[in-house]
């Protein structure tokens, strides 16, 4: 046994200097985001094009057309398709605005009625209370003044704007344009570059990233690579189906202009949650100006509800799974900080741009605190959840938590993969002090709460009764051995049963031994088999008469590897002393250390006729020896 009032000890402190230089080195980072973001917005949109457009080149080139004129080829016709895209846009864009003045009036009297409802009458709800507040208060106003003092109506001056000259509206038309067109031709340029020195990014990389280590360096980059291309093209093959979803419904509806709608869909819906939606209500409105009634504007809302529904449920799951394995919190983070810094385009880059850093923080080591911060795999183990929750003495949300992982396993399963790893854990930080003994009893009143609750036995302790007994001298195994006493006596039960129908389980002795076998125990009893709980004490005491008789099967238990394993072996030949014609199993697990399977090899204790890695297995061995009597 493990002293429990080892000093606890503090966890080392982070250098101070450390911390500073952290920060530093992320507000240097933030600045040159934001300050060089006239750079780094155009390359960021090259690279992202690069993987959208690398099936194709990869096509082309297979094709039998060489490096270069792959390259060429590929952007070429996405240019071609963007500016085809941007010329029907436009031209819808022109005739929207033109036929806008035409539904001014159905959307003025829209408004009117609107505001009937609304503003008009929460004005005359208004008006009545102030009117029977300050009945009683008002006075008539003074009309003592003459007309004469005053002032005479301004004379009434109209301001008219200079025509402009044909040089200043190609001024006006080239700087409203120039912008998109830089910014396009610069990324077409650096798209161009990327995708023809690819091999040598990917080289220069390498030699960063992982020159120790080439093969496995080279096996990520090429992991993440065809990952995220396969992603970025199906969730534009996703959008692109459905703007033409959009387009076909709206036109169906009788909705004006529905290319333009459905290119927005197709755009907003790179913003993630809230961009599709925009699109929709923006397409609502206008349905409802064109309209004289408000079924379009409803059955246009109605075809965003049921496409969305369709893209997100049924087709998004099975090209690239349900999620991208961002978590939503951080989606939504993301979105913020990217159009924070680049604005627009950084809204619709933004989950791009934090796939590529969960991707990056999953294969680089020095970069897990991004797969940590951004993905939606649980930060926690479940022996590492249970054992934090058990510190902060939670033991409801242990229970909830554990109820949830019965539902589609066993609790033998719960026993081997979440309870006794944490119970090792435990045993690790009382070793290194790291953990005080009053944190180790509060740690076992959680344990002995949980297993109460879910391990089968339907008379769950008061918690006044816990709350009296963790702190004292008995393990939790035994307490929950004493909770079983009480209702079935000394001997867990009676002793006028068939020959052989008992099974034995021993501890070697330790804390985690007693509640290692007390779980054991309890899964073998809610298979409906007479298992009974003994001490290495109630080897010394007296047996009951017949006892050797009554006992087919005996497991010795340890719960990890520890001293006490030393005594295994006594241990087993006290018991083939006592039941001689009982099978001993020796169920040595592995705790945090060893993988199940590699714990039944070590297992070879002298004198056992059978030996177990996991409390499963020794379920199973006990379930094949009952199962062949009743075969033969």
């Amino acid at each position: 046994m493990v002293p429990l009032d080892l000093p606890a000890r503090d966890p080392p402190a982070t250098p101070i200097r450390g911390r500073a230089l952290g920060i530093i080195a992320t507000a240097t980072l933030l600045a040159l985001l934001y300050f060089a973001r006239d750079v780094l917005v155009p390359v960021t949109l090259a690279f992202i094009l690069s993987l959208l457009i690398a099936p194709l080149v990869r096509s082309l080139r297979r094709l039998g057309l060489g490096q270069t004129l792959s390259v060429l080829a590929a952007v070429l016709v996405l240019a071609l398709a963007f500016g085809a895209i941007a010329a029907v846009i436009g031209s819808q864009i022109v005739g929207m605005a033109d036929s806008l003045p035409t539904y001014k009036r159905t959307l003025e009297d829209k408004l009117e009625t609107l505001n009937d409802l609304t503003v008009r009458r929460m004005n005359s709800l208004t008006a009545e209370a102030g009117k029977a507040l300050n009945r009683n208060e008002a006075s008539p106003p003074s009309t003592l003044q003459s007309d004469a003092t005053y002032p005479k109506a301004p004379i009434p001056v109209e301001l008219h704007e200079v025509p402009a000259n044909p040089l200043q509206v190609i001024q006006k038309v080239l700087g409203s344009v120039w912008v998109p067109i830089e910014t396009t031709g610069i990324v077409l340029v650096v798209l161009v570059f990327v995708l023809l020195e690819q091999e040598a990014l990917r080289d220069r990389f390498i030699r960063i990233a992982g020159g120790t280590d080439i093969r496995l360096t080279t096996l990520v980059i090429n992991d993440a690579g065809d990952r995220l291309s396969r992603f970025f093209v199906s969730q534009f093959a996703v959008n692109f189906g459905v703007g033409i979803l959009i387009w076909i419904g709206l036109s169906v509806i009788g909705l004006p202009h529905p290319v333009v709608w459905a290119a927005l869909t197709t755009l907003l819906r790179f913003v993630p949650y809230i961009g599709v939606w925009i699109a929709a209500l923006c397409s609502a409105l206008l349905a409802a100006a064109v309209a004289a009634g408000w079924s379009m504007a409803f059955a246009t809302f109605g075809l965003f509800v049921i496409v969305e529904l369709i893209a997100a449920q049924l087709v998004e799951p099975q090209l690239y799974g349900h999620t991208t394995g961002l978590s939503p919190l951080s989606v939504v983070i993301a979105a913020i900080f990217w159009s924070w810094l680049w604005g627009p385009i950084g809204l619709i880059v933004s989950t791009p741009l934090t796939l590529c850093l969960l991707v990056a923080g999953r294969h680089i080591k020095a970069l897990s605190l991004l797969d940590i911060l951004l993905g939606d795999t649980q930060a926690l183990t479940l022996p590492q959840r249970f054992y934090q929750r058990a510190l902060s003495a939670d033991s409801d949300e242990i229970i909830a938590r554990a109820r949830e992982f019965l539902k589609r396993n066993s609790f033998a399963n719960y026993c081997d993969l979440v309870l006794l790893p944490a119970l090792h854990l435990a045993r690790l930080d009382l070793e290194s002090g790291a953990i005080s003994a009053e944190q180790l009893a509060r740690v076992r009143a959680c344990m002995v709460a949980v297993i109460a609750a879910i391990g089968g036995d339907r008379r769950r302790p008061s918690r006044r009764r816990l709350r009296s007994s963790v702190l004292d001298h008995s393990t939790a195994g035994r307490q929950l051995r004493q909770q079983r006493e009480q209702t079935s006596g000394r001997w867990q039960g009676p002793l006028a049963v068939p020959a052989g129908s008992v099974i034995v389980c021993a501890g070697l002795g330790s804390m985690a031994d007693d509640l290692a076998t007390e779980l054991l125990v309890r899964i073998l009893r809610d298979q409906k088999i007479d298992a009974r709980h003994m001490s290495l004490e109630d080897l010394e005491a007296a047996p009951p008469p017949n006892a050797a008789d009554l006992v087919s099967l005996v497991y010795v238990v340890s719960a990890f590897p520890s001293e006490e394993r030393s005594r295994g072996s006594a241990t087993a030949e006290k018991m083939r002393q006592r039941f001689p014609s009982a099978c001993i199993v020796a169920v040595f697990l592995p705790g945090m250390l060893l993988q199940p399977e590699e714990a039944g090899e070590s297992a070879n204790l002298p004198g056992a006729d059978k030996s177990a890695g996991s409390l499963g297995h020794a379920v199973q061995i006990c379930l094949d020896m009952q199962s062949k009597p009743a075969q033969a």
